[in-house]
C-alpha cells in the first residue's frame, strides 16, 4: 500500500462488487460518506449524504460517527475536520486541490490585510484553513448576501478569494467590497457565446447560473444561485428545459429530481465534450474511495492552532445561516 500520489496505491479485485463492497465497509467502521453535487454520479449515489459546501459543513457538524470520508476537494476535507476535530476525516484523494483556493496564497492574504485595517474579513468557504484563520466571518454562495446584509451598512468589508461573487454581492446589496483577485477555473471558462447558441437551440429553456461565473454570463442568467439553489428552483420551477452553468456534476441530481425535464450543460471556451468540469473534483473514484475506507488513509490534519482559529468564523456562518 502506497500514499505518495495522494491517494491509497492498493489493488483493487475487478471482480468486486465496488458499491456493496463500499457499503460493507461503511457499517463495519460506522463510517459516513459525504459527497459535493459535483462529484462523479457513481459517488453521488453511494454516499449518506450529498449537498453543496455549506450543506456539507452543516451536516458535517452534527455527525456522531467516528470515521467522515469527504468526497469533495482538500478544503472540504479541513472544512469537515476543523469542526470535527476528534473524528478521523478521510478524502479518497488529497491531489483533488481547488483553483479557487490555490489563488488565494495565506502569506499574501495576510499581507493584503494589513493595508486594509478595521475592516470585516469575510472569505468564501473555499479557501485553506490558514485563510479561514485569518477571517473574522467565512461564507458559502448560498449564505453570502444574507450574511455581508446583516452587517451595519457602514461596515468596511474584505472579500476574497473570489472576485466574481464578491462583484456580484456588491451588485445585489449595494455594498463597496474590498475584492481580492481570485477565481475558480470552471466558472472563469464558461463561454458566453456558446450559452448564446444554446439559447437560440432551446429558446424555451431558462439560463440557471452559478456567482462565480463572471458577469457576462450572470447577465444572460434567468436564474443566479448556489449549486442548492439552482437545483431547488430546477424542483419547483414548471419550465422543462434549462441550460446550467455551473459544474456539470449538479446534472446527475438534477436529472435524478427531475427526470421528466432536460439539463444542458452549459459549454466552457475550450470545452470539446460540451460540458464544464472540475478535474479536481472528478479525481475521486470509487476505487480511491473503497481504498480509502478499507485502509483509513490518507487521512486529513489540520494544524491545532490553525484550527483553533479557523474554527470560530466557520461556526459564525454556522450560526448566522439557521
Amino acid at each position: 500500500m502506497n500514499v505518495e500520489k495522494g491517494y491509497v496505491e492498493a489493488p483493487v479485485e475487478s471482480s468486486l462488487d465496488l458499491k456493496e463492497e463500499i457499503k460493507k465497509l461503511k457499517k463495519e467502521k460506522n463510517a459516513v460518506i459525504l459527497a459535493h453535487y459535483y462529484q462523479k454520479g457513481e459517488i453521488q449515489d453511494i454516499a449518506d449524504y450529498i449537498g453543496d459546501s455549506l450543506a456539507l459543513a452543516q451536516i458535517a457538524s452534527t455527525l456522531e460517527n467516528p470515521i467522515i470520508v469527504l468526497c469533495g476537494v482538500h478544503f472540504m476535507g479541513e472544512t469537515a475536520k476543523i469542526l470535527c476535530p476528534d473524528k478521523k476525516v478521510l478524502v479518497p484523494d488529497m491531489s483533488a486541490g481547488c483553483s479557487l483556493a490555490d489563488s488565494c496564497d495565506a502569506d499574501e492574504f495576510e499581507s493584503f490585510l494589513k493595508d486594509y485595517p478595521n475592516h470585516v474579513v469575510i472569505s468564501y468557504v473555499n479557501t485553506s484553513a490558514r485563510v479561514k484563520a485569518l477571517t473574522d466571518i467565512v461564507v458559502t454562495s448560498s449564505n453570502a448576501k444574507k450574511i455581508v446584509e446583516s452587517l451595519p451598512e457602514d461596515t468596511k468589508i474584505v472579500f476574497g478569494p473570489d472576485r466574481n461573487l464578491g462583484n456580484y454581492i456588491n451588485s445585489i446589496t449595494g455594498r463597496n467590497m474590498v475584492l481580492w483577485n481570485g477565481a475558480c477555473h470552471v466558472h472563469e471558462q464558461f463561454s458566453v457565446e456558446k450559452i448564446v447558441e444554446l439559447k437560440k437551440q432551446y429558446p424555451q429553456a431558462k439560463v440557471l447560473a452559478h456567482p462565480e461565473c463572471k458577469k457576462t454570463v450572470l447577465i444572460l442568467a434567468d436564474v443566479v444561485g448556489s449549486t442548492a439553489a439552482l437545483l431547488k428552483y430546477a424542483i419547483e420551477s414548471d419550465e422543462k428545459q434549462f441550460i446550467v452553468a455551473t459544474e456539470s456534476g449538479i446534472l446527475h441530481e438534477m436529472q435524478k429530481k427531475c427526470p421528466d425535464k432536460e439539463f444542458i450543460a452549459a459549454p466552457a471556451i475550450d470545452s470539446t465534450c460540451g460540458c464544464n468540469d472540475c478535474n479536481f473534483m472528478k479525481l475521486n473514484t470509487l476505487e480511491k474511495l473503497y481504498n480509502a475506507l478499507k485502509y483509513e488513509q490518507p487521512e486529513i490534519s489540520v494544524d491545532a492552532e490553525i484550527a483553533a482559529k479557523a474554527v470560530l468564523p466557520i461556526r459564525r456562518m454556522l450560526e448566522m445561516s439557521k
